[in-house]
């Protein structure tokens, strides 16, 4: 027999796609992998957003040769039929090989993790409705590799997104203003007031929140010092409140928020350390869970008496009753995290030239690294992160960073300038005004001849 006539046999006719009752397939006398409740649940969400494509390969009893992950998937969606292949040319002997074969031989070669992170990164800029993990990688995956791929694994010290352009004294925003920039919402609004949200998430929900309040202490003395950066005082909770007054303000913001959050969703709270009792009676007077207590430890050490103050204590809650997401998992895909969070305070950023001072900016700016990684920790790509401070806008360019939605509010119309412009000095792109259309730097322009007269 020459070679060609060999590699002919293998090109063996098979039967013709039949629709068949599951109730008449069924499963090989041993299964070589182990499948649990929770990859069965898998299978058939891939099936719910797919489709199922490949027909079941079984023999002439029924029994599957290939294919056992869609016959799983299947069972678990409560399917009557299946689309299937029989074979009956292969000898028993020949058929327990091939199911061990067609589930080992696609281990063999690796992945190509650039080919995987790109296709990711594309499809996760896409209103696909369904989540990623449908292909069997988890969120943790997911984001690692499109992580790794962008070269986010920088220094915050050195992170360019951590640069704020400088601060132009007449403010573009105005109260009540709601601005859309690409996927994210800003409101120039209270969050203690009644409506802000309802106008913030139009509906929607979030999956987090992560948020800087004010710590009901002076600016003066405690974050600015003698030097020749002086901030002026918060609008609110800057030192004016009793324990009692700084609780409920905190209740305020966190039971409006806990409104619009989807059960099982992760708040993470920045507080001072001498404010710890009210947050945490605050949160659990509206029922929150106290997860953990993570410390973010800074390269330099701020304010302080007997110890100058090197840390920031961030709360973590669980709303509601149901598992929160957890995309670490003691570092199963790569992205070990602790407790502890060491980057850079913000007293340790570098002038940037003609961009400016970050601390002369804002007191108490956060690295959009050390924000990025927490929303990492928590969400999938495309959820929305609710910021109810947003400050200098440091969480904003965190998830623009990692392909979530920031929706936030903040009241001061200079700080919201600034996270706008931040937003599109790092993105290229222009945010819009809600209620007219028109461009923030539209409306910045009109703003500065109008200063100029």
């Amino acid at each position: 027999m020459t070679t060609s006539s060999k590699h002919n046999e293998v090109f063996t006719e098979v039967g013709p796609v039949e629709r068949l009752a599951i109730d008449a397939i069924s499963l090989p006398r041993r299964l070589v992998r182990k499948h649990t409740d929770r990859h069965k649940k898998q299978y058939a969400k891939c099936i719910e957003a797919l489709g199922l494509i490949s027909p079941v390969i079984i023999d002439s009893a029924g029994v599957i040769v290939a294919g056992l992950i869609w016959y799983l998937g299947a069972l678990q969606l409560g399917l009557r039929y299946l689309s299937v292949i029989r074979v009956t040319h292969l000898t028993p002997e020949k058929l327990e090989l091939y199911r061990i074969a067609e589930q080992r031989l696609g281990e063999l070669a690796p992945w190509d993790d650039r080919a995987v992170a790109e296709t990711f990164k594309e499809l996760s800029e896409l209103d696909l409705g369904f989540s990623l993990e449908v292909a069997g990688f988890s969120q943790g995956e997911i984001d690692f590799r499109i992580e790794n791929l962008e070269s986010l694994q920088v220094e915050p010290s050195a992170d360019p997104a951590d640069i704020v352009p400088a601060v132009v004294s007449a403010p573009v925003s105005a109260v009540n203003d709601l601005w859309q920039a690409g996927p994210h919402r800003i409101l120039c609004q209270s969050a203690l007031h009644s409506d802000s949200f309802s106008a913030l998430m139009a509906g929607e929900r979030a999956r987090a929140v992560i948020t800087d309040p004010p710590f009901n202490l002076p600016i003066q003395g405690h974050v600015s010092g003698k030097g020749r950066i002086r901030h002026p005082e918060f609008a609110m909770a800057s030192g004016e409140m009793s324990n009692e007054e700084f609780t409920a303000f905190l209740n305020g913001y966190l039971r409006r928020s806990t409104e619009h959050l989807s059960q099982g969703s992760l708040l993470y709270i920045f507080m001072d350390w001498r404010h710890s009792a009210e947050v945490l009676a605050a949160a659990t007077q509206i029922g929150l869970e106290l997860k953990n207590i993570c410390a973010w430890v800074k390269s330099n050490a701020g304010m302080g008496s007997l110890y100058r103050s090197q840390h920031e204590l961030v709360f973590v809650f669980k709303h509601g009753k149901v598992p929160h997401r957890n995309n670490v998992e003691l570092g199963r895909h790569g992205r070990f995290r602790t407790n502890v969070w060491q980057y850079p305070g913000c007293n340790s950023f570098e002038r940037r030239g003609e961009e400016g001072n970050l601390l002369a900016l804002h007191p108490t700016v956060k690295p959009v690294q050390l924000l990025a990684d927490a929303i990492l920790d928590c969400t999938e790509r495309n959820d929305i992160v609710l910021d109810n401070f947003l400050g200098s806008g440091s969480t904003l360019l965190a998830a623009e960073r990692v392909g979530r939605r920031l929706y936030a509010t903040e009241l001061e119309p200079l700080y919201v300038d600034v996270a706008i412009r931040r937003w599109q000095r790092h993105t290229g792109q222009s945010a819009v005004h809600v209620p007219t259309g028109r461009l923030f730097d539209e409306i910045a322009a009109d703003k500065q001849r109008e200063c100029a007269e």
